[in-house]
């Protein structure tokens, strides 16, 4: 695609704040995210999610060759390859994880356990990046895993093991997003973005020949589409992440949910259940009252206590 053409795409919104760009390009994210979920629930009924990770990535390196092409070499090149090797290793463990849950729980109980990724944001934004993390933060995250509790109800015969790969996968989705976030100064979004796809395309080549089930022309054309989606989502979110900080675009996030909820319903006739809902709401309440010590934080000594 002509260095133009890419360019463009990022000078839409030049008029716009670095936070607004910010927020309209997490709010696409996630978007895209969604839909790339409901292609995968909707694959891994019949084939296997080892081969429908390797669809999602394979399509989407394809994309991005294609994409960046004239400049591969160029791009290549990182400051940071070690973090580099650690943030696309979290993203196709998380996606590992997540589309094996699918496989065996319904879209909204999935996505709405992986909401709990904000949340562990800001625990590893305090262990990791050093920030200042206070009590009433603290307690927004313990709160928020309770409503993760509610859903996954270990102990009572409801309880899904899936539940927990949910989890593990919210818990790889905020480590990467961290990364992400660490590697914003270091290297172009292009560079991250050719890591993240090349490297889960490795990773899947060498163990889809052992999970392969040949397709059908329906299944064949989703395998196609849904890295393409995957990539113009995660382009959006690396550079949502490049505009603003981490902490302040996690309650976006939650518009996953809302957009499962509708996607589970038209086409998987699914609708969460009483719980599941009281779990996602207080998954959400902790997570915006977190991001509300963020913003009162930044604003003078009555919130600097956390």
């Amino acid at each position: 695609m002509p260095t133009r053409f890419r360019a463009r795409i990022f000078t839409l919104g030049a008029g716009l704040t670095p936070e607004t760009r910010a927020i309209l390009a997490m709010l696409f994210a996630f978007l895209t995210f969604a839909v790339m979920d409901t292609i995968a629930k909707h694959l891994v009924g019949t084939l296997h999610p080892v081969q429908v990770v390797w669809a999602r990535y394979a399509s989407q390196t394809v994309f991005i060759v294609i994409l960046l092409a004239p400049r591969l070499r160029v791009l290549a090149r990182t400051a940071s390859p070690g973090l580099q090797l650690l943030r696309s290793g979290l993203l196709f463990a998380a996606t590992l994880l997540f589309f094996t849950a699918l496989r065996l729980m319904e879209l909204a109980e999935a996505v709405a356990l992986m909401q709990t990724a904000p949340l562990i944001i800001t625990a590893l934004a305090a262990l990791v990046l050093g920030e200042a993390v206070g009590i009433r933060r603290w307690s927004g995250v313990c709160i928020g895993l309770i409503g993760a509790l509610i859903i996954i109800r270990p102990g009572l015969g409801v309880f899904q093991p899936a539940a927990l790969l949910a989890l593990g996968a919210a818990v790889c989705m905020a480590a990467y997003q961290v990364a992400t976030r660490m590697l914003s100064t270091a290297d172009s979004i292009w560079t991250t973005l050719l890591y993240t796809a090349g490297v889960g395309t490795l990773i899947a080549s060498a163990a889809a020949p052992f999970y392969w089930t040949p397709p059908s022309l329906t299944e064949a054309l989703l395998m196609a589409v849904i890295g393409v989606i995957g990539g113009f989502g995660h382009l959006s979110l690396v550079y949502g992440l490049s505009q603003a900080p981490a902490s302040m675009l996690a309650p976006f996030n939650y518009t996953a949910l809302v957009w499962a909820m509708l996607f589970g319903f038209v086409f998987f006739a699914e609708w969460p259940g009483p719980m599941t809902l009281a779990g996602a709401a207080i998954i959400v309440g902790a997570g915006l009252y977190v991001w509300h010590r963020e913003r009162v934080g930044k604003g003078g000594v009555a919130g600097s206590r956390g």
